[in-house]
């Protein structure tokens, strides 16, 4: 298991996550395909919120059950909370210190149906 660090594009927002960074997902719901994110889930004990709890926006939709959180400085979408393991953290690996263009294109990409989810 590797410690990768993560930050917002302005570094109010600082988390580090405990894992093997080899699966990411993605996801047709309303909300993901306009952030566009390439999300990797981390069980909660394996995420640390480093620094900028209070720079952090929340915005839920639906049932209300996921948390998405954003940097109210910058805007970017670092992670959040899914409505299937709303315990759990789904980072954006682009907000990954250090993986690489290379690094991206050598996880397996699991594609999620939120556009149907979203509406049961």
């Amino acid at each position: 298991m590797t410690t990768y660090t993560g930050s917002c594009h302005c570094g109010a927002v600082a988390f580090e996550i405990d894992t093997d960074l080899t699966k990411a997902g993605v996801c047709n719901c309303s909300m993901c395909r306009r952030r566009n994110g390439l999300m990797h889930r981390v069980a909660p004990e394996n995420f640390r919120l480093l620094r900028g709890e209070d720079a952090l926006a929340l915005y839920q939709f639906n049932t209300k059950t996921a948390k998405h959180h954003f940097c109210k400085h910058c805007g970017i979408y670092p992670f959040h909370q899914p409505r299937l393991a709303p315990e759990a953290y789904a980072v954006n690996v682009y907000c990954l210190d250090g993986v690489s263009d290379e690094d991206v294109a050598n996880l397996e990409i699991i594609k999620f149906d939120g556009r149907e989810f979203s509406t049961v």
